[in-house]
């Protein structure tokens, strides 16, 4: 089993920022993807509920994700996420089941 860790991110937008919420998740694609390490970053949206989305991260390694947390693109949407959120974000880190 490879140390691939992949990331459930969950967040939870005040009244009125969905979108700026949408758009922010979605400028973090690109910049993502072109990390190394980088096996997937795709943000999705709670139909039943607009003010919830997640992002379904996989990364390389935990060291990979730790790059990640350190950059400025991720320090940029911290910073914005702060004004938009409504609570905390939460960060769930999974890893595969052997089979």
């Amino acid at each position: 089993m490879s140390n691939t860790l992949i990331i459930v991110a969950s967040f939870t937008a005040k009244p009125g920022q969905e979108e700026r919420l949408r758009q922010e998740l979605d400028a973090m694609i690109a910049p993502s993807l072109a990390e190394e390490g980088c096996l997937g970053y795709q943000p999705y949206a709670d139909p039943a509920r607009p003010d919830r989305m997640i992002i379904m991260e996989e990364w390389a390694d935990t060291a990979a994700l730790d790059h990640h947390f350190s950059l400025p693109h991720f320090a940029h949407v911290a910073k914005a996420l702060d004004e938009i959120l409504a609570e905390p974000f939460t960060l769930r880190r999974l890893t595969g089941i052997p089979a």
